[in-house]
């Protein structure tokens, strides 16, 4: 039997083994996927351990989507271009980092309606996701994108790492950065942090004076809702959760593990409610 894994530290609100498990059953696969929390100190062996073919694939997630890098043979484009990887596997001996969060953003998005041409975008966070987020959003052709961080220096990163070559090729507009707890002018706001896992998580950012019609979007499936969602509702606007980006990516690992791509329907989108 074949063993698949997510990692990651937290781990314990992943719901990547109810959905893997539930489409491995339904194509009738002989495997098994699991959750595992891990430090910094255990990406070797366990990468080892794909080399050996003891796990057949890996699915990533904070805070290790950049630091799992180093242990990988080849890149994927998308994983290059973002230096993000959530999905590994082996082929020929090597073994390959793909990035599936690009697909899987842009496709939850296209299934909102939500039309990002021109769009002003303020992103919370610079870990995780974010270089996958920014990547689909320019593709989406937004306006501008302002990065704000606790640790401004790792929003200053990823200033740094896109205000490039990138920005250049394509005529995209640089990445700006300004400090927690600003607020800018902006139509969509990205809750890409990991606050609001807890119930009693708040981003401690004013949101009274941004006006109606914005659309709050929160990466974090697991609470359905959190605090950032209710304070978006409550103001007036649009919300969604991270739910459909979570299955969209997932559904593309699991295509590129088994060659399936799996069905996403009414029953996949209650099972994680």
């Amino acid at each position: 039997m074949k063993k698949y894994l997510v990692i990651g530290n937290p781990i314990e609100h992943s719901l990547s083994p109810q959905l893997h498990n539930y489409w491995l059953k339904k194509n009738n696969i002989n495997a098994v996927y699991d959750k595992k929390k891990l430090n910094s100190d255990d990406l070797k062996d366990l990468i080892f351990k794909v080399k050996s073919k003891e796990i057949s694939g890996i699915n990533i997630t904070v805070p290790f989507k950049k630091e799992v890098i180093s242990y990988l043979d080849k890149l994927t484009f998308d994983a290059e271009a973002t230096q993000s990887v959530n999905t590994i596997l082996l082929v020929n001996d090597n073994i390959i980092g793909h990035n599936t969060d690009i697909s899987g953003f842009k496709s939850a998005i296209k299934d909102t309606k939500y039309n990002f041409v021109g769009k002003k975008i303020l992103i919370l966070g610079a870990g995780g996701v974010v270089p996958s987020i920014i990547f689909a959003l320019y593709k989406m052709k937004v306006s501008s994108i302002t990065l704000t961080n606790r640790t401004k220096i790792k929003a200053e990163y990823l200033q740094n790492f896109y205000n490039s070559d990138t920005i250049e090729k394509n005529g995209w507009n640089k990445i700006k950065v300004v400090d927690w707890g600003e607020v800018p002018e902006f139509d969509m706001i990205i809750n890409a942090t990991s606050v609001g896992l807890n119930n009693n998580d708040n981003l401690d950012q004013d949101f009274s004076k941004i006006g109606k019609n914005k659309f709050f979007y929160d990466v974090i499936y697991n609470p359905k809702e959190t605090n950032f969602l209710k304070k978006g509702k409550d103001l007036g606007n649009k919300t969604e959760n991270g739910k459909k980006m979570f299955i969209f990516q997932a559904a593309e690992a699991f295509k590129i593990w088994h060659d399936i791509k799996p069905k996403i329907d009414d029953e996949v989108i209650k099972l994680l409610d």
